[in-house]
């Protein structure tokens, strides 16, 4: 297979060698053979040296590099990939003898070698969603790649890029099955929870599965407490806190749909894990309010916003509202209680953070000390080379 080549500029091609897999376009020095959005190239260096293989995109990140090896990027090629991303989550999802987890993050784009491409798996059925359009040209290929891998136990393969590739090329782009067909919401189940996911009408895939760990942690310190769970969605941290024998969990959400979410998984669970559901109240509101107009305070806060800022001008304006979140957060924690805050914005490093919550604690009047550092779990890898992929920053707090 002949594929098109690109070569770097003289002394532009450390960061590859350095296995970062984006190729600005600023670093390119010419191009050989015709290249359109989305077609699988090969860049070198000004010498001729075989550098890496991916994805060319007219723009900023001009290739999204897939390979570091000189392969043929076909069937044989993807079934390989996925069978080895595969058997690196099954050596990494801590999971306890006896106690489910049949949902998780198959491919994490740079962190798997798989820039511009996010599959989840939820019991029997992938969820692919492309953010690159050579990424989603390759749906069917990595679609029979998926079969070779799961064989029959996958049942269905859902593609859900049309909110993620680039804006013009996600006109031509509409949402649907790749592979079978699976009624939703479908049930799933995660360290023994069980939960309703619905990835055709759902945020994102349909779950926020970055959460899991830190869910569990939430666990360990919610029995007996009185717990506020907001921009709750479909109520993860909700369940677990009420399955590790919560007193009263309330979950806050500005959206009816996510509420009666929550609500639904609440009661799947009272069927499966036998939680009271008397002790668990959803309340649709927006947050911000709920939190300034309800006096109430509760053992442990969880302030899981979405994502504030997701580009650099937006990041100031992101931070002022981390700020005021977690000022009415610490505000509605108990003396001698916990919260636990969040930020999926980007842009907004582990330290900007960090400090942020360290103002809203001094303007909130609160002495606080850190428990936890967290960040996403392992089916959300970050390479090495890539330290862009660490997305989810968040502390746990205790508040006097």
């Amino acid at each position: 297979m002949q594929l098109p080549k690109l070569y770097l500029q003289a002394g532009r091609d450390e960061a590859i060698r350095r296995f970062h897999p984006w190729v600005f376009s600023g670093a390119i020095s010419r191009y050989e053979g015709t290249l359109s959005d989305g077609d699988v190239v090969e860049v070198f260096d000004k010498k001729g040296n075989y550098l890496a293989t991916g994805h060319y995109h007219d723009g900023s990140i001009a290739v999204r590099i897939f390979s570091f090896e000189r392969i043929v990027p076909d069937i044989h090629y993807w079934t390989k990939k996925l069978t080895g991303i595969r058997q690196f989550r099954e050596a990494i999802i801590a999971t306890t003898p006896g106690v489910k987890t049949d949902c998780y993050r198959l491919v994490h784009g740079e962190g798997d070698g798989c820039s511009g491409l996010v599959i989840d798996y939820y019991n029997g059925v992938a969820v692919l969603q492309a953010h690159s359009i050579g990424m989603h040209r390759e749906r069917n290929l990595i679609t029979d790649a998926l079969k070779n891998v799961y064989g029959d136990t996958l049942i269905a393969v859902y593609d859900k890029s049309h909110e993620t590739v680039p804006e013009l090329y996600g006109q031509t782009v509409e949402n649907g099955y790749l592979l079978g067909s699976v009624e939703t919401p479908h049930e799933v189940h995660e360290n023994g929870r069980a939960f309703w996911v619905d990835w055709i009408t759902g945020q994102k895939t349909g779950f926020f599965l970055d959460q899991r760990d830190n869910r569990q942690l939430l666990a360990r310190y919610s029995h007996g407490k009185r717990v506020l769970n907001t921009f709750c969605y479909s109520g993860g941290f909700s369940v677990y806190a009420l399955a590790a024998g919560a007193a009263l969990v309330h979950s806050v959400d500005s959206s009816q749909k996510a509420i009666d979410l929550t609500n639904r998984n609440v009661a799947l669970n009272a069927v499966t894990n036998n939680l009271d559901e008397s002790r668990h109240e959803a309340i649709t509101d927006d947050v911000m309010a709920y939190l300034k107009a309800h006096p109430d305070q509760y053992d442990i806060v969880v302030l899981d916003p979405p994502a504030y800022a997701k580009n650099i001008s937006a990041r100031h304006r992101a931070v002022q509202g981390y700020k005021r979140l977690n000022i009415e957060g610490f505000k509605r924690v108990a003396k001698g209680g916990i919260l636990f805050t969040f930020s999926c914005s980007q842009v907004v490093d582990r330290e900007l953070f960090y400090n942020t919550v360290v103002a809203a604690a001094i303007e909130a009047g609160r002495q606080v000390r850190v428990l936890h550092h967290l960040s996403q779990p392992a089916d959300h890898p970050v390479s090495l080379f890539h330290p862009e992929g660490g997305y989810l920053k968040g502390l746990v707090l205790w508040v006097e």
